[in-house]
């Protein structure tokens, strides 16, 4: 969800209003995900790499993290979303890991949307976790290192039960990842828009549906072998 600080700069405004007017779109995407049926959303909100911006821009984030919580708890509810938080939840500060912990308890028996928010999330920290995770079994005796699979990996990460992402959508202009689901990113497929964040509408994300309607997914197939 890239480019709220310069949708803010650009309309003389400090950074932190841009990061206020990004919590519409987050509420269209919820929202539309659930109408279209999409099982699971992640939405990368703060990166591991983000606490090194300016402490006051940090402060505002956290705060309004917080209030986002408790101002969109009801919606989820009525929704039928399934809230939880990946990344290093240790670091944030006492106040949001509280509410974090309260709506997630609250949510967890929905089942429409399985929506995951990437907080203080690295992928390459995740993939680090998940290692460690697989070497402390091998260590056990519960799994031989020659014998581990694919599958024994990826449940030690963040997004460990879920099926991997179909789609990534990054706003923004910027055409990168970003150490964002390293792992999981592997096949899917990649869509980059110019919009700021604050910006993008229900309209945007049906272009990104649509843009992903039209792939092809191969998974190392030839197309030929595909359309069979």
């Amino acid at each position: 969800m890239d480019g709220n600080g310069r949708w803010a700069e650009g309309r003389g405004r400090d950074r932190g209003a841009g990061h206020s007017s990004g919590i519409n779109p987050v509420r269209m995407v919820i929202e539309e995900s659930v109408r279209h049926g999409i099982d699971a959303l992640t939405l990368f909100a703060f990166s591991s790499e983000n606490w090194s911006r300016p402490a006051s821009e940090v402060a505002g984030l956290m705060d309004l993290f917080c209030e986002s919580l408790d101002a969109e708890l009801p919606s989820l509810q009525s929704n039928g979303v399934r809230l939880r938080f990946i990344g290093e939840l240790s670091v944030l500060a006492a106040p949001l890991r509280a509410r974090i912990a309260v709506a997630s308890a609250a949510t967890a028996d929905n089942r429409r949307l399985q929506l995951q928010v990437a907080l203080s999330y690295g992928g390459r920290q995740d993939i680090l976790t998940a290692a460690r995770a697989l070497a402390a079994r091998c260590e056990r005796g519960e799994l031989r290192s020659a014998a581990a699979q694919e599958a024994d990996f990826a449940s030690g990460l963040a997004l460990a039960g879920l099926p991997d992402p179909d789609l990534f959508i990054r706003t923004g202009g910027e055409q990168r990842v970003s150490n964002f689901l390293l792992w999981n990113l592997a096949y899917a497929e990649l869509y980059f828009t110019e919009t700021l964040w604050p910006d993008f509408s229900a309209a945007d994300f049906e272009i990104a549906l649509q843009h992903y309607a039209g792939r092809q997914r191969r998974f190392g197939k030839t197309g030929a072998q595909v359309a069979l």
